[in-house]
């Protein structure tokens, strides 16, 4: 894979990509017919996994050199929009195996040895929040920590989780990821939640384990574009830390409005609405308002992700976004969330109450919808912030995610 520019947008590149988002595309069907069962399972079944990875979705982001695609954040957002249109859950789990698998490749090319070589099949899940501490240990750390909201826990085969390094006196020296193999890992069934159930998000568990130097990473030093890999293996290893981290969540939430949308699109033709003369509700003027609102709003939030995403992609063949742009795209992905947010509610507003039924896909797509956009990679008061700070010169970071 080459550094430049053009290589995004040859043949070669847009085919693979529309191989892939196909093959994604190809399985809502399976995901559909699966999603009120994956959810009261509260996780997903064996055979969509599988399903998922003949489809390529988790080594979309894994290097070449370990039988991956080796992609682009574009791709990775295309094939997560394309997953949710069947379900919301399963789009996540497979966005955020991909996802981390990328970060994963971040590591020291030891590292990468280690979760890929043996396994090109490795799924790594994770938690960047730093609620685990790493103590100083012959070539290596101890670790110990409890990681909540580690989506596809059960299906990971290596987890990247947060921890504060100290230092042999006790004091916190760094902030970072370290990997460790889910089998040294416990898992607690925490996550019972409104929305996004069968994503299993549960807490994952570490008492004094053992990882080598080489499995660690600063997460300041990232957020720079410090990475400690050596390898060649092009644009993609040099994409933005935190803009990755955050615009990937952007996909499974687009697709979860367009599925909102296809839905109340084709009820409206033969769904009446009630107590007024409109026995289809396609012939009423505020029906047709509500769902061109809804539909410019889905719109919006795709060009601000796709506008996003695509500057990424471009900085990791050209050189690195400076912080400004950073916050910018941080702000981006909020307000893009937040949009399909507002989409989905007034589509349910256009289809009235029976999309609260139990049985109706819109009342899950809503719960799922407005589960995942409260990740805190998605805060919207918190990328406004720090754009609002650098619009106007004030020069204080609030966090290492932008």
């Amino acid at each position: 894979m080459t550094n430049s520019v053009d290589a995004m947008t040859t043949p070669s590149v847009h085919k693979r990509r529309a191989d892939l988002v196909a093959a994604a595309t190809a399985l809502q069907p399976m995901l559909r017919a699966q999603a009120a069962g994956s959810e009261q399972a509260r996780s997903l079944p064996a055979d969509v996994i599988d399903a998922l990875a003949q489809a390529g979705v988790f080594r979309l982001l894994t290097p070449e050199r370990f039988g991956g695609h080796q992609t682009d954040l574009r791709t990775l957002t295309e094939v997560s929009e394309a997953l949710a249109e069947g379900d919301g859950s399963g789009a996540w789990v497979a966005m955020i195996v991909s996802v981390t698998n990328w970060l994963a490749s971040l590591f020291p090319d030891k590292a990468q040895d280690d979760v890929f070589g043996a396994d090109p099949d490795a799924r790594v899940t994770g938690v960047a929040a730093p609620t685990g501490i790493a103590e100083p240990a012959t070539d290596g750390w101890r670790v110990s920590g409890r990681w909540s909201y580690n989506s596809g826990a059960p299906h990971a085969t290596w987890a990247a989780v947060g921890a504060l390094v100290k230092n042999a006196a006790g004091a916190v020296v760094d902030q970072a990821l370290v990997l460790i193999p889910a089998s040294e890992l416990s898992i607690e069934d925490t996550w019972r939640t409104a929305g996004m159930r069968a994503t299993a998000s549960n807490t994952l568990v570490a008492d004094d384990v053992f990882v080598p130097a080489h499995r660690v990473l600063s997460v300041p030093a990232a957020a720079e574009g410090a990475y400690p890999r050596t390898a060649d293996d092009g644009a993609l290893y040099a994409s933005a830390f935190a803009p990755m981290l955050t615009l990937c969540l952007s996909g499974p939430l687009l697709g979860l409005g367009k599925a909102a949308l296809q839905l109340v699109v084709e009820a409206a033709p033969a769904k009446p609405l009630s107590f007024t003369v409109h026995a289809r509700q396609a012939d009423s003027v505020g029906v047709q308002v509500q769902v061109a609102e809804a539909a410019l709003q889905l719109e919006t939030a795709r060009l601000h992700i796709y506008t996003a995403v695509d500057e990424v992609d471009r900085a990791a063949a050209t050189g690195p976004l400076d912080y400004a742009a950073r916050t910018r795209l941080r702000a981006k992905v909020g307000y893009a969330a937040q949009q399909v947010l507002s989409s989905i509610n007034t589509l349910l507003n256009v289809h009235g109450a029976s999309a609260f039924a139990e049985s109706h896909p819109l009342q899950r797509i809503w719960r799922d919808a407005n589960t995942a956009a409260r990740h805190a990679g998605l805060v919207p008061a918190v990328g406004l912030e720090v754009y609002g700070k650098s619009l106007l010169g004030v020069d204080e970071r609030v966090s290492h995610m932008v």
